[in-house]
This record gives structure tokens, C-alpha cells and sequence, in this order.
């Protein structure tokens, strides 16, 4: 596809959008008012599977091909059967066999949300105010997962064919684990499935650095999140009646000089407090072994992007409290957010937290931490680390109680190469919406189902945000601003169209030998986004 013909389908797609948005607005309306809580099955499975099949049926009004994947975990640890997967496929409209394929996935499950969190507006109804649309799922990621169906929708009604074949992959659990997704990606990797024939994959379901400029990332942390118990006792005490009977390290017998009793908490608050220090430094020996140290090259990525600190105080309610950030400067803090390990302690199960005062002593506390990893680090290395360092701590109390450490679960980061053509395209089609090219950015937190698609496939993932940075994902008033959905759709039109330009063979078409373990040494050698000697 020439650029001529693409320049003369932005023109009329752009003003369809435009006039399109109170349509959106209402559609996105229907998607909110469908309480779709992954966390809550025993309440909300048939929510999630009536979002599940409005979304089919607006797939199968464009032409889509669209199918329910039973989900192959079938029930989670509780016995609650799981939602299944969307998949659908769009398919080019002249010689889609040799018209390159791009997957798009996202998830149409939401965070639970009440309007007594400190909500302004029922969550579940979509509220405009100050051309923002405040409600649980409209950022995080039912609008950007409608986006896809209404870029076919324009393409439908401009009379314009599809440059490329679109696949979707919608998933119901995203909020709680992506239960089944990964199995499923294994199996329809495999010859001759939904996946095999992929060339690029694209996600939206993260977030600018800032709220005025677009960006592309190109990397993520991984996770290790774990849990420590310490257990004192078969059941809760009463602090008055047993208080000096049971472990309180604190709480001393003065004419013998040694500790009466053995408390659980007080174990756990030595535990905890040994993981951390108060500037953020983590204090597990060998945690920094493994972290690769900053190359030029990646230095100098960081000079050029749009970020103000002072923002970022404002915009995460920091600057009323302590006005004050762990590094004051733009390429320090931003590399401690995405390049650097960090450990995060998030509370403690068990233990009182209601209003008031409750004087009892729990007999078995859970603490609750995880810590963001970064290429190069392997959440098995991290597990053994950390739970020869709280053994260590736990040692050295000289504690009678029951402790024990576990990985809850584990991801590898992620990292990819933004001069891979699927994030040339992306950078193009952003230029031409937002007339001036993305910055190329990392992030701090998790999405496991990238690494899944990139591993299981050997094909690129693009992380092509729409969203801004302010939209309180997972918090009370969730917000997608009218500006990013529109403009957001327009990227993702244009993106299909800058795809269809690349020239070369069908990535996933290539059978040629895997590079060798030597091969893949080589610095970039995996970058190009799949495991061969083929160069696009």
C-alpha cells in the first residue's frame, strides 16, 4: 500500500471518528454498566460472560468470525468455572493469505469498584464530566478494547478494505492472573492454529508517561510477589488475658531479662522491616547480582522524553503530603521505575485494620510483598534469595513460632528493540494523529501475557498505548478522556495501515533454522522479535 492511498484514507477516516464520538460514548456506556469482576466469580462469572458475548455479537455484525474458547484451566483454586476467551478474526478484503497479520489482545474483565470506595459517580455508569468519562473498565481496557472493533467499524462504513488480517484475542481474567490464558497460548501457537500465522501483536493496555504526549514501550518489570507467615498459636487472644504469655519480644519479664512471650506480629514486623529501608534500597543479599548495567545507547533514550517531576508529584497526590521523591531528577527516577528492581511491602493479613480498637493478639499473620524485577533476573534466583534472607532474620530472633515463605507467583520482565519494524509502524501512525513521534518508553509494572505471545510465537509484541497517565486505573474514578479515545482510535486505524507497508516476508511464514545458542549471545541477535536468521 503506497502512502499516497494511506494519506487519502486518514483524511475521511479521521473525520469519521470525529463525528462518531457520541456513538462511542454510548457504546463504551453499555461495556461500563456490565460489573465484569474477574476477582469475584461466585458473583460476577455471568457478568463477565454477558460482556463476553455482547462483545461477540458486535464482532459478528461487522463480519467478523468470532468463537468462545472454553477457557482450558476450566475452574480456579475454589471450584469457580472460568470465563472463556474471545477470538476473532477480520480478514483483509483483497488476498488475505498474503496480506501480513497482526493479533490484538486485551481483556474486557475490570477491578471491583463500589461509589462507598471514595467513588464521585456510580462506577458502573458512565459519567461525563470536563470531557472525561469516569467509570470502572474505561481506560483499563474496555475503550481501548472497543477501539479495534470500532477501526473496523469505520473501514465497514468508508467502504475501505482492511490492509491487513486483524485477530483478536479478548480474555475475561486479566484482573486476577489471565486463569487459562497462558495454557491457551501454548496450544494455539501450535502449527496450524489461531496463532500460528501471526505476524505482529499489539496491546494497548497501558499508559503514557505524562498526559499530553503519546509513547510506545518497549520493556516492562517483571514479578515475584510472595507472602511470609508466622504463626504463635492455634487461634486470636485476648491482649489483656494472654498479653506476656505468648511471643512480644518487646514485652520483657525484668527479673528474669528475657522475653515472656513469642507474638506473631512482632516476628512480622521484624521480617518485614528487614526487606526494605525507607529510601527504597532492598536489603536481600545478591538482589542486585544480576541487574545489567546502563549502556549509552539506553542512557541516551531517556534524554528526549517528556517528563516533569513536579507533575509526577502532583498527578500521585504527593506534593500536599511530603512534596518529596525518592531521586529528584527525571533519568534517576525513571529508571528506578522501570530498569531498576524494586521491593514493595503491601500489608499485613490477619491482623487488625478495622476502625477502632480491637486488643487481640492474631494468632498467624500473613505478610504480604513482591518485588519488580528487570531483565536479566530469574524469580527462582529471587525466591532462594529471599527466603534465605527471612530465614536468616527469622534466626536470628530466636523466635519458638512457625514461619514460612512462598513465591505466590513469578514473571520474567520484558524487553524488546523500538527499531523492530511493528514498533516502526506504531511510530509512524502516531506521528501522523499526533504530529510528532512518540517517546520510547519503559514501564514499571507487569503484563505477564507479553512475554507469553512473544515466547510462545517467536513473533514482535508492540505496546501501543492510548491511554494517559492520570487515568486512575484500579482506583476510585477511573477516567478515559474523550481526546484519547478519539485519538486513539485514529492511531489504531492508521497503525493496520502502516503495518501493510512493510515489505518482506509474512514473519510467521519463516521456517528457517533457529540461531544458535551462540547466536543468540550476540547483542539484539532475539531483539528482531523472532528466533531466526530472516531479516524483514
Amino acid at each position: 500500500m503506497s502512502s499516497s492511498s494511506i494519506d487519502s484514507f486518514a483524511a475521511p477516516f479521521f473525520a469519521h471518528v470525529d463525528a462518531s464520538i457520541d456513538q462511542y460514548i454510548s457504546e463504551l456506556g453499555e461495556a461500563v454498566s456490565i460489573p465484569s469482576v474477574s476477582s469475584d466469580l461466585a458473583n460476577h462469572l455471568q457478568d463477565i460472560i454477558r460482556m463476553m458475548e455482547w462483545t461477540k455479537a458486535y464482532i459478528e455484525r461487522l463480519g467478523g468470525e468470532c468463537t468462545l474458547l472454553p477457557n482450558p484451566v476450566k475452574v480456579d483454586e475454589d471450584g469457580n468455572e472460568l470465563p472463556p476467551i474471545l477470538l476473532a478474526t477480520f480478514h483483509a478484503d483483497e488476498s488475505p493469505e498474503s496480506k501480513k497479520t497482526v493479533c490484538c489482545y486485551a481483556h474486557l474483565d475490570v477491578q471491583p469498584a463500589s461509589k462507598e470506595d471514595g467513588w464521585d459517580s456510580d462506577p458502573f455508569v458512565l459519567t461525563e464530566r470536563d470531557d472525561k468519562l469516569y467509570g470502572r473498565g474505561s481506560t483499563d481496557d474496555k475503550g481501548p478494547a472497543l477501539s479495534w472493533l470500532w477501526v473496523i467499524q469505520a473501514h465497514r462504513k468508508l467502504n475501505v478494505g482492511l490492509p491487513v488480517n486483524v485477530k483478536l484475542v479478548f480474555e475475561g481474567m486479566e484482573e486476577s492472573g489471565s486463569v487459562g490464558m497462558f495454557e491457551a497460548i501454548q496450544v494455539l501457537s501450535k502449527e496450524g492454529d489461531f496463532l500460528s500465522d501471526v505476524d505482529f501483536f499489539c496491546i494497548s493496555d497501558n499508559y503514557w508517561i505524562g498526559q499530553k504526549k503519546p509513547c510506545l514501550t518497549y520493556g516492562l518489570r517483571g514479578m515475584a510477589a510472595f507472602s511470609v507467615s508466622v504463626q504463635c498459636c492455634e487461634q486470636d487472644l485476648h491482649s489483656g488475658v494472654m498479653g506476656g504469655s505468648v511471643h512480644e519480644e518487646i514485652n520483657f519479664c525484668h527479673s528474669l531479662d528475657r522475653p515472656w512471650s513469642y507474638q506473631a506480629m512482632t516476628d512480622m514486623v521484624h521480617l518485614m522491616s528487614s526487606l526494605v529501608d525507607s529510601s527504597g534500597k532492598i536489603l536481600v543479599p545478591g538482589i542486585m547480582d544480576d541487574v545489567l548495567p546502563v549502556t549509552p545507547e539506553e542512557s541516551a533514550l531517556y534524554d528526549t522524553i517528556e517528563f516533569d517531576c513536579e507533575d509526577y508529584k502532583k498527578d500521585n497526590k504527593v506534593k500536599s503530603v511530603s512534596d518529596k521523591l525518592v531521586h529528584g531528577n527525571k533519568k534517576d527516577l525513571l529508571m528506578a521505575r522501570w530498569r531498576y528492581p524494586s521491593l514493595s511491602l503491601h500489608g499485613i493479613e490477619g491482623a487488625f485494620s478495622g476502625a477502632g480498637t480491637k486488643t487481640v493478639i492474631p494468632a498467624k499473620v500473613i505478610g504480604k510483598f513482591s518485588i519488580r524485577l528487570v531483565p536479566n533476573q530469574n524469580p527462582t534466583i529471587v525466591e532462594k534469595q529471599v527466603t534465605q534472607h527471612l530465614n536468616n532474620k527469622f534466626a536470628s530472633l530466636n523466635s519458638p513460632n512457625k514461619m514460612e515463605v512462598k513465591l505466590q507467583h513469578g514473571a520474567r520482565a520484558w524487553l524488546s528493540d523500538p527499531k523492530h519494524p511493528n514498533f516502526e509502524a506504531a511510530a509512524r501512525a502516531t506521528e501522523k494523529v499526533y504530529g510528532s513521534l512518540p517517546d520510547y518508553t519503559r514501564e514499571g509494572g507487569s503484563i505477564p501475557i507479553t512475554s507469553a505471545f512473544e515466547e510462545a510465537t517467536k513473533m514482535n509484541v508492540c505496546l501501543l498505548p492510548v491511554g494517559a497517565c492520570d487515568d486512575m486505573a484500579h482506583s476510585q474514578n477511573e477516567k478515559y478522556n474523550k481526546r484519547n479515545l478519539v485519538n486513539g482510535i485514529k492511531v489504531l486505524g492508521m497503525y493496520l495501515h502502516e503495518l501493510a507497508k512493510l515489505t518482506g516476508p509474512k514473519p510467521s511464514a519463516c521456517r528457517c533454522v533457529e540461531l544458535t545458542d551462540e547466536e543468540l549471545m550476540e547483542p539484539g541477535a532475539f531483539m528482531r522479535g523472532f528466533k531466526c536468521k530472516c531479516i524483514m
